[in-house]
């Protein structure tokens, strides 16, 4: 559980370090180029990915302490 939720909070920088990965302009989404549309979609996974990240982190802490779920 512990290593998916790490996961989870890790990718978003690994995807954001690996700047050759969307370093260039093509292909544009609706006029924008690559590198900043790939960027503003990265923000909104980063989002969803710590939203799961905290649910399994509060899920494993209760099955930790033994309570309900």
């Amino acid at each position: 559980m512990r290593v998916v939720i790490a996961l989870c909070l890790i990718a978003p920088f690994v995807a954001m370090l690996w700047v050759g990965s969307y370093a260039k302009t093509d292909p544009a989404f609706i006029g924008i180029p690559f590198f900043y549309w790939y960027q503003m979609a990265w923000v909104l996974i980063s989002t969803a990915l710590t939203m799961v990240a905290y649910k399994l982190w509060q899920r494993d802490q209760r099955a930790r302490r033994g309570g309900t779920r």
